[in-house]
C-alpha cells in the first residue's frame, strides 16, 4: 500500500511548491492514511483581535523547515506514519453556526476512515464542531486542554458560542469524559473571584500556570496521565498557553505564561496516550510580523506527529 509522506528538502527547495504542512501531499483520498493536517479558517467566535482564520495558511508556510528525524523523542515519523494535507474543511464568514454545521459534516469522513485528525485553526471555537463529530465515531472522549483560559465562559453577549465558550457547551452536549478530562496552564486576569471554580465545578482538573511553576513539568505529566487512564483522549493546544514573548501572534494574549522549550516538553511527554485527534488554534499572522507564532504552531504539531508515530512504532 502506498505511503504518503513530506518532500524531501535535500532533493527539492523548501520554498518552492505549494503550502502544505511539511510539504506533504495535497489529496482527498483517505485509503491508507493514518493521519491528516486539516485547516479549520474560522474566527467566527473571536472576541478581541480577528484574522486566526489566516493561521492554517501561515503555519503550512513556515512548516516547509522541519525536517523527517525527531531527535529527542528520537523517531523518524514518516517511516511509521502515512499523512497527507487535507486541505480546509468549508466554514462560513460571520455565521458561527452554520460553521459548525460544516465543520462537523466534512470532519466525519475522515473519522470514519480511521483517521487520526490534526486541524490548525482558526479560533477556539472550532474545537466544539470537532467534538461533535468526534463523538459520533468514537463516543465521549477525554481532553487535555492547553490554554492560558479555560474557555468555560456561559455566554458572551447574551450568545452562547464563542472561542470562550466551547468548553462549557462540550460538558452540557455531554462530548467529554470530563472525569477524565484535565487544562492546564490557566492565568491572567479573570472576571470574578469564582471565575477559575467554574471548569472545577464542571468536573474537569485544573493545573494552573502558578501551580506549575510550583510543582514543575514532570508532575504536570504525571497528573495527565493520572487523569487520562487508558481513555481515547482529543488534545486542543492554544498557542496562548505560550508566553507572548515566544508567541505575540495570537488573539487574547496573556502574559507570564511558558517558553517555546517548556511547551513542547509538555507535548512530548504524552507518550503513549490512546489519540483520536488534535487541534491547534489561536494563530493570528497579522500580529507575527516574524513568523515565531506560526513556527512554534508547526514544531508543536510536528511533536504530536512523532507521537502518533511512536503509537505506531509500539504497536506495529
Amino acid at each position: 500500500m502506498k505511503k504518503y509522506k513530506p518532500v524531501d528538502p535535500i532533493k527539492s527547495p523548501r520554498f518552492s511548491g505549494i503550502k502544505t504542512f511539511m510539504r506533504l501531499p495535497f489529496i482527498k483520498e483517505l485509503e491508507g492514511v493514518d493521519f491528516a493536517i486539516i485547516g479549520v479558517p474560522s474566527d467566527a467566535g473571536a472576541s478581541f483581535r480577528t484574522g486566526q482564520r489566516e493561521g492554517p495558511a501561515g503555519i503550512r508556510k513556515v512548516s516547509a523547515l522541519l525536517r523527517h528525524h525527531n531527535p529527542i523523542l528520537n523517531i523518524s515519523p514518516y517511516d511509521f506514519l502515512s499523512g497527507i494535507d487535507y486541505g480546509d474543511l468549508p466554514v462560513v464568514p460571520g455565521y458561527i453556526e452554520e460553521g459548525y454545521k460544516r465543520i462537523e459534516e466534512n470532519l466525519i469522513p475522515v473519522l470514519e476512515a480511521g483517521i487520526v485528525p490534526i486541524l490548525l485553526g482558526g479560533d477556539h471555537a472550532i474545537t466544539l464542531p470537532e467534538l461533535r463529530a468526534i463523538k459520533k465515531i468514537h463516543g465521549r472522549v477525554s481532553l487535555i486542554h492547553f490554554d492560558s483560559h479555560s474557555d468555560t465562559v456561559d455566554e458572551y453577549f447574551g450568545k452562547p458560542y464563542n472561542h470562550g465558550t466551547p468548553f462549557k457547551r462540550a460538558v452540557e452536549e455531554n462530548l467529554l469524559l470530563v472525569d477524565n478530562s484535565i487544562q492546564v496552564g490557566l492565568r491572567g486576569s479573570i472576571y470574578s473571584h469564582k471565575h477559575l471554580d467554574i471548569p472545577k465545578d464542571l468536573g474537569f482538573e485544573v493545573i494552573t500556570t502558578q501551580e506549575i511553576r510550583e510543582i514543575g513539568i514532570k508532575e504536570v505529566i504525571d497528573r495527565i496521565y493520572d487523569r487520562i487512564k487508558e481513555t481515547k483522549v482529543f488534545v486542543s493546544f492554544d498557542i496562548d498557553f505560550v508566553d507572548p514573548a515566544f508567541a505575540p501572534g495570537t488573539g487574547t494574549p496573556e502574559v507570564g505564561g511558558f517558553t517555546s522549550s517548556e511547551a513542547m516538553d509538555l507535548v512530548r511527554g504524552l507518550k503513549g496516550l490512546n489519540f483520536v485527534g488534535f487541534d491547534l488554534v489561536e494563530v493570528l499572522p497579522a500580529y507575527d510580523p516574524s513568523e515565531i507564532t506560526a513556527l512554534l504552531a508547526a514544531n508543536i504539531i510536528y511533536e504530536f506527529i512523532s507521537l502518533l508515530a511512536l503509537n505506531k512504532k509500539k504497536n506495529d
